[in-house]
């Protein structure tokens, strides 16, 4: 059974003050919550298997998915009420769900997408990577560097000219990463480390281990994209998910 794992622990500050009576996941798109958009589209690419983790009213969320029947899936709750721990301790805490032989997939709740998902896992499974992250050419402030290969190598920050590992002199093309992404729990030995025991981020993570781990990208063709996090691309999600009904 194909595992996922949705990140819906986000306290949504950027939506306030909508996200100050609901949390960020449950925020409605065209009168569908943002977590239930997330699950179908997860059953529907054959991830039966879903951890969720939650923070900011986090209750709520629980109450939501005891009403639905979990959609019919097997459904954990990683519960990060007492500390929030960013992408990668997300991960990391929810191990018990995840460990195992097969890789899972990991999908933001406030990232929209007709992505064909199962091209990303085919693709991590073909290759042999230790993740593959989905990827596109748009424009944002933040990328990161892949190799020809699309190996991973870097990041670049366009507003501020960091450049991260520092000195980092080769070329290499840059992508933006979409918020999808294919995690082997090979990966899990690289975080028992003590600098990785509590809150943080996921690509600060990809970026340490990428010189000797294979990090992969992956391009993949979509109709849209929408990183639902702030009101601007709330709104705009909202009128395209409206028009398609």
């Amino acid at each position: 059974m194909k595992k996922a794992m949705i990140f819906a622990a986000g306290t949504g500050s950027r939506l306030r003050p909508l996200t100050n009576q609901i949390p960020k996941a449950l925020v409605p798109i065209a009168g569908v919550p943002l977590l239930e958009r997330v699950i179908c589209k997860l059953a529907d690419a054959g991830f039966y298997d879903i951890t969720i983790n939650i923070h900011h009213l986090g209750q709520q969320i629980i109450d939501f998915l005891q009403a639905k029947q979990n959609f019919g899936l097997h459904i954990h709750i990683s519960d990060e009420r007492t500390q929030l721990l960013d992408t990668g301790g997300g991960i990391r805490h929810a191990r018990h769900f995840l460990d195992g032989n097969e890789p899972f997939l990991v999908h933001n709740v406030d990232i929209l997408t007709d992505a064909n998902i199962n091209v990303l896992w085919d693709n991590h499974i073909r290759n042999g990577a230790e993740a593959t992250l989905l990827t596109e050419h748009r424009k944002t402030s933040r990328y990161l560097l892949f190799d020809p290969t699309m190996h991973l190598r870097g990041w670049f920050n366009q507003s501020t000219q960091e450049i991260r590992p520092a000195g980092l002199t080769n070329t290499y093309e840059s992508w933006a990463f979409d918020g999808i992404h294919v995690f082997s729990p090979s990966l899990f030995r690289r975080m028992e480390d003590a600098r990785w025991e509590s809150s943080f981020s996921i690509i600060d993570f990809y970026l340490h281990v990428c010189a000797d781990s294979f990090i992969q990208g992956c391009p993949i063709q979509a109709t849209h994209w929408f990183d639902t996090g702030t009101p601007d691309t709330l709104a705009k999600a909202e009128i395209w998910y409206s028009n398609k009904k």
